[in-house]
C-alpha cells in the first residue's frame, strides 16, 4: 500500500475483514486492528518507503493458535537517525510500540535488506497472551498480504 494518512485505516479494515473471514473472535479482531494501525503508522512516519507491505498469517504449533501481523517498509532516508527509545510523558507521539507490546503475545523487528519488518502475534481465540514465543520465520510470502 502507499504510505499516506489513509493507509492505517485501510490496513485496519482489511485486517478485520480477513480475520472475520477466518472466524477470529472480536477481541482478536480489535487487537489486530490496533496492532496493524500502529505498525503501518510507524512505517509511514519513520521511513522513506514508497510502498508498505502488510501480511497476515495464521500460525498453529505447540505454542497454540495465533495470528501473526507483519509490516515491511523500505527503510529510512539516508542520514535520518532512528527515533529515540524513550518517550517523555508529555510527548504526544511515541507510544505505538508500547501498545503493540501490551496486546501481543510476542513481537519484534528484523532488518530485511534496506527496510525493516516489524511483526506481532496475538492469540487467535482472544484469550490471554501466553508469553513470547520463538521469532517467526518471515521469509515466506505469507497467508495473506496487501
Amino acid at each position: 500500500m502507499a504510505p499516506h494518512p489513509g493507509s492505517a485505516a485501510q490496513a485496519r479494515h482489511m485486517t478485520r475483514t480477513h480475520l472475520s473471514g477466518w472466524g477470529a473472535c472480536e477481541d482478536t479482531c480489535d487487537a489486530a486492528a490496533l496492532v496493524v494501525s500502529e505498525l503501518v503508522t510507524n512505517a509511514i512516519v519513520h521511513t522513506a518507503s514508497r510502498r508498505i507491505r502488510c501480511e497476515l498469517h495464521e500460525v498453529s504449533d505447540d505454542a497454540g493458535d495465533r495470528v501473526r501481523i507483519a509490516v515491511r517498509d523500505e527503510g529510512r532516508m539516508p542520514g535520518v537517525a532512528a527515533p529515540a527509545g524513550r518517550v517523555a510523558p508529555e510527548e504526544e507521539h511515541g507510544r505505538g510500540l508500547l501498545l503493540v507490546a501490551a496486546v501481543s503475545s510476542a513481537w519484534g523487528a528484523q532488518e530485511t535488506g534496506p527496510g525493516l519488518l516489524v511483526w506481532a502475534e496475538l492469540p487467535r481465540d482472544g484469550g490471554p497472551a501466553a508469553g513470547p514465543g520463538p521469532v517467526p520465520d518471515v521469509s515466506g510470502t505469507g497467508d495473506w498480504a496487501w
